[in-house]
């Protein structure tokens, strides 16, 4: 079988059991969508998300306060989206408010949250800064929640434990 490059999800999709991420139906099961299709989905969502929040901050040390946070909260929206590709959007949001993430899930939400009250109400960049790394370790926090052992060794790596 020829190489299809380095960008090649049909072979990696093949690496990943069909029980592991998509147990439960997609939010896009309708469009009748492959598991290699679904993954470029999801991947699409990431890359123009992260692209979308890239532009929103550049913008943010441009000075255009409001356009960074149109463009950043846009960038995380759809960077969310792409989960619905993947497990549905009702299981994320089951997963997001499981006792054992839901702190860092409204940390994250409020801040996001915050970045249009530093933006709009109190055109704040220092501000709308603070609440993005809040988001980022938020963000983080959260994921960590899903590897064993992984929170328990960042707070030791920090002498928090």
């Amino acid at each position: 079988m020829p190489s299809k490059g380095w960008f090649n999800l049909e072979s990696a999709g093949g690496m990943i059991p069909e029980t592991q991420f998509f147990e439960g139906d997609s939010a896009f099961k309708f469009l009748g969508l492959t598991r290699t299709q679904r993954l470029y989905g999801f991947v699409g969502c990431l890359i123009i998300g992260f692209a979308l929040s890239l532009l929103g901050s550049i913008l943010l040390f441009l000075g255009q306060l409001g356009s960074f946070a149109v463009l950043y909260t846009i960038g995380i929206l759809v960077s969310l989206v792409g989960t619905g590709f993947v497990i549905g959007f009702a299981s994320q949001i089951k997963l997001m408010f499981k006792p054992v993430r839901i702190i860092a899930t409204v940390v994250f939400l409020g801040s996001v949250g915050l970045v249009f009250v530093g933006a709009f109400v109190l055109k704040n960049e220092i501000l709308c800064i603070i609440f993005v790394i809040v988001e980022y370790l938020a963000y983080a926090w959260y994921n960590l929640s899903y590897i064993p052992y992984a929170r328990s060794a960042v707070l030791k790596l920090v002498g928090m434990n």
